[in-house]
């Protein structure tokens, strides 16, 4: 995802005395300024090498969560709580989000909220994106604690509806945008993210977030869990070592996500 490039480049810009504008009252446009861009999954190797060679089952080294894989989605839900960000040193970064595409294909259609360590102070923010294009932070205050529902709906040709709510903050956004090319709408994910990546091409420190957890997760208006080619997807380090652990699905819908280690 691109809003945490434009993070760091907020960083380095207001280091350097520069003022970055916001693109509009309600959202605030940002490039990726030297960062290279986020977006798909980063898989270690498929799902049929993964952990014994379970086919429900894959390693990623930026994603971790449950996505469907074989079918034709047209929308994916979910709700959770925004976690507190525990930072100690250092810049890290962890994305919370539902989207459709990106496990096999090229784009991906995603809403969701983060918590950014900017060395001890946490940062929240709600925002979407439409990779490969730019990400749109909102301007609506996120605090930890905040309650989100987010939905990401197929409307037709290229275009899809992203809706999320802060029902805690009271505020909602429903943003309809388009693709430049064709969505294949291979997979539906919902998803902790620890965003890709630094100059040299490495996936972001993940915050320290926690335990948080999923609920109502669906995919085509059914749970998660019924959904085709379900896949539990593990965030993993270079070394191969767990950055965080997911729990098995309750009712087909709800799981919790546990921080495990930043790098």
């Amino acid at each position: 995802m691109l809003r945490r490039w434009c993070i760091l480049f907020a960083m380095l810009a207001l280091t350097a005395g520069t003022a970055l504008a916001a693109s509009s009252a309600s959202a605030a446009t940002s490039g990726s300024a030297g960062f290279n861009p986020g977006g798909p999954i980063q898989l270690v190797g498929s799902s049929a090498n993964a952990r014994g060679g379970l086919s429900n089952e894959a390693e990623s080294t930026n994603w971790s969560g449950y996505a469907g894989t074989t079918g034709t989605y047209t929308s994916v839900s979910a709700s959770w709580t925004q976690p507190a960000g525990t930072c100690s040193s250092g810049d890290q970064y962890a994305a919370f989000w539902v989207g459709i595409d990106g496990y096999s294909s090229s784009t991906v259609e995603q809403t969701g909220s983060e918590v950014d360590c900017v060395g001890r102070t946490a940062e929240y923010y709600a925002w979407y994106e439409m990779y490969p294009g730019p990400s749109e932070n909102y301007s609506n205050t996120v605090k930890a604690g905040d309650h989100f529902t987010a939905t990401v709906t197929y409307l037709s040709g290229k275009e899809f509806s992203l809706y999320i709510d802060d029902t805690t903050e009271g505020w909602s956004h429903t943003t309809d945008a388009s693709l430049t090319s064709t969505p294949a709408r291979s997979s539906a994910e919902v998803i902790v993210e620890a965003p890709c990546c630094t100059n040299s091409g490495g996936i972001l420190p993940l915050t320290d977030f926690g335990t948080m957890s999923f609920s109502g997760s669906t995919a085509n208006g059914s749970a998660i869990g019924n959904a085709g080619g379900l896949t539990e997807i593990i965030m993993v380090d270079n070394e191969g070592r767990d950055k965080d652990t997911i729990s098995a699905l309750s009712g087909g819908e709800s799981f919790s996500a546990t921080w495990v280690r930043s790098n």
